[in-house]
């Protein structure tokens, strides 16, 4: 019988083994951990087979010895023998005996019984235990499954993580390349359309100098007519511009229906002084007191005293406002105003807090319509910024303040034209109440390339592709698609 041991760190690498090296119908003698490895004792099928049929003539094979327990009885004729053989005792003989009792013989327990009594060690290995250990496998240590599951769970996590970057990045990849693609195919067009119709390369030299975007000046070129000069170009593109512009036909409208009016806008467009013109006109036409005004600017140093100062002139009494809660008591107490007229604190289009000033008018308990100022100064890009931030539930018009100031406004009737925004007033200065006016929409692109003429020749034809180039998307534009044509 040839029995080997195994050993490994787990019971799994220890079973490989055994199987490597006695096969798979080897015989598990044992399995337990010792000195922080496993160790299994196993057998070969052929040794077990040998166990199970012992040769012949080997001493397995012979007949197990039976203790014959008649063999240590006393011989029963022996014994009578002996006391037939004894003399009969006398009667003093007998009685004698009686009174002296003899001692007992002690009892030496024999050899074979103290065995029997006393159980031998079992042997380091019987045959016994290698069927026991077949019909009875020793259970492997158990696994961790907590921590298995939770191992498992985070490489999944980890594997999605993965995936969800590596296909975020090709997803960004192919958006480069389909930009990219468009804009060399926008150039290549743009191109084509300069070599074969020169006067619309005259149109969008005016219409980027005029301040308009590239975007909306692409567009109208576009859908312009074919087989017109350079002159009757122009006029079709300013007559479309002014189409498309909602102005507010007379101030009757305003003035005379009354409401509440907030004006709104980031700081510095003029937003006190524009509030101080348009009360102006209200006194002007229902008298001080059918207006009321309020301010909510409690944060700039001095910031309500202008708006005080304006009201003293007028006679007008102003209110000054914190929060929400004040503008409902404010606004409940002046119900029976004709107009009233509310200037905001100025904040930047990116303030957390332009969405709070819009939900405090929104929630104030009236149907208060913001005005929003727009900066004529401002480029393009930061007057599309103002319009998102400030645009909350609807803007009720617009005000273009600081044209005085402005080199062009084709960006701000830019804006316009793409918000669909009602222009109410233009103001142009900071006298109170001359410098603000009815918005004019054929004057106002007549201004619009009248103001920038000579930045026309800033543009040369080699540069208009390369303009061109980022306004491949143009006809999916969203905010285009409402431009009206006829």
């Amino acid at each position: 019988m040839n029995v080997k041991k195994f050993t490994a760190a787990t019971s799994r690498e220890a079973l490989r083994k055994v199987r490597d090296a006695l096969g798979p119908d080897a015989v598990i003698l044992s399995n337990r951990p010792v000195d922080g490895v496993v160790e299994i004792l196993a057998l070969d099928n052929d040794d077990v087979a040998s166990l199970a049929a012992p040769a012949p003539d080997s001493a397995m094979a012979q007949p197990q010895p039976r203790l014959d327990l008649n063999a240590f009885e006393p011989e029963a004729p022996a014994f009578v023998n002996r006391r037939a053989a004894a003399p009969a005792a006398t009667p003093e003989q007998i009685y004698a005996s009686r009174r002296a009792p003899q001692s007992e013989p002690e009892y030496t327990p024999e050899p074979m019984f103290a065995s029997r009594r006393a159980p031998q060690a079992e042997p380091e290995f019987a045959p016994e235990h290698s069927y026991a250990n077949r019909r009875a496998p020793q259970p492997e240590p158990a696994f961790d499954m907590a921590a298995m599951t939770a191992m498992m769970s985070a490489a999944i996590a980890q594997a999605k993580e993965s995936a969800v970057q590596e296909m975020s990045g090709m997803m960004g990849e192919l958006r480069a390349m389909r930009g990219m693609m468009e804009s060399q195919l926008a150039e290549l067009s743009w191109g084509g359309t300069q070599a074969r119709e020169p006067q619309k390369a005259v149109v969008l030299r005016e219409m980027l100098a005029a301040g308009f975007s590239a975007s909306l000046s692409r567009y109208l070129i576009d859908k312009m007519p074919a087989n017109k000069d350079a002159a009757e170009a122009m006029r079709w593109i300013k007559t479309v511009l002014a189409r498309n512009l909602t102005t507010m036909a007379d101030e009757d409208t305003l003035l005379d229906k009354g409401g509440v009016f907030a004006l709104v806008g980031p700081t510095g467009v003029g937003k006190t002084t524009t509030t101080a013109k348009l009360a102006a006109r209200c006194v002007m036409r229902h008298g001080p007191e059918k207006l009321a005004l309020i301010t909510t600017d409690a944060y700039r140093i001095g910031g309500h005293e202008q708006l005080r100062i304006y009201g003293k002139i007028l006679g007008v009494m102003v209110h000054s406002v914190k929060d929400e809660a004040d503008l409902r008591i404010a606004l409940k107490e002046l119900k029976n105003k004709h107009t009233v007229l509310i200037d905001t604190i100025g904040m930047s289009q990116r303030d957390q807090m332009v969405t709070e000033q819009v939900a405090m008018l929104t929630g104030a308990g009236a149907d208060v319509k913001r005005l929003l100022c727009l900066n004529a100064t401002s480029t393009n890009e930061t007057l599309a910024e103002v319009v998102r931030a400030y645009q909350g539930s609807g803007l009720h018009g617009c005000i273009m303040t600081k044209m005085d100031e402005a080199a062009s406004i084709g960006n701000v009737l830019d804006v316009i034209i793409r918000q669909k925004l009602n222009l109410h007033y233009i103001s142009n200065g900071q006298r109170v109440p001359e410098d603000l006016h009815l918005a004019d929409r054929a004057l106002l692109v007549d201004r619009a390339f009248r103001s920038r003429r000579d930045a026309a020749n800033a543009f040369d034809d080699a540069d208009l592709p390369l303009m061109m180039a980022g306004t491949g998307n143009v006809h999916k534009d969203e905010s285009l698609r409402e431009v009206r044509f006829v």
